[in-house]
């Protein structure tokens, strides 16, 4: 159970409601509390939408990393919502399966090794080796590619912690 009470949807700002429904599906838990601020969850909705909607980053990409992240950090909540995207995008079962052990396993291409190996860096050390910077930007198409990699890295490291922080969990009664 949540560590605080989730936003009553009744008494929040219902255009922003609408706006996490249409652009999320539904209010998950994480708005819900994200909704006893407002300008918070308005401020991560249209970050977290550039990241996994407006970004050049192949979705497979995307979601290994924040797979990744979430199995680092100890996140399952984070994990749970993203292993059906991740299957959706093209992450494999094999890949979901090894992805704790990815780098003794043979289902990860150079590219997604270099990704994991800088998410790690990232995730584990904050201060990241030039030569992970190096390889990971090197199997990428370009710059954006690159500031978009870090920034979904960086971001996703948010999300599990915010989540830990206040122990959300897709069984929590809404």
């Amino acid at each position: 159970m949540a560590r605080l009470p989730y936003a009553d949807l009744a008494t929040a700002p219902q255009a922003l409601v609408e706006r996490i429904i249409a652009e999320r599906g539904s209010v998950l838990h994480l708005y819900q509390m994200l909704l006893h601020s407002p300008p918070l969850a308005e401020g991560w909705l249209a970050f977290f939408t550039a990241v996994r909607q407006r970004s050049t980053l192949p979705g497979a990409l995307r979601e290994l990393v924040i797979m990744r992240v979430a199995l680092l950090n100890r996140a399952p909540y984070e994990a749970d919502q993203h292993a059906p995207i991740a299957r959706r995008e093209g992450v494999s079962e094999q890949q979901l399966a090894e992805l704790a052990l990815w780098e003794a396993s043979a289902a990860f291409s150079p590219q997604q090794r270099a990704v994991l190996a800088l998410t790690d860096g990232i995730t584990r050390d904050v201060q990241v080796p030039e030569a992970l910077m190096h390889t990971a930007r090197g199997h990428l198409a370009d710059e954006r590619q690159m500031v978009e990699l870090v920034a979904t890295i960086a971001g996703y490291n948010l999300v599990s912690r915010f989540l830990e922080a206040f122990q959300i969990h897709s069984h929590d009664p809404r």
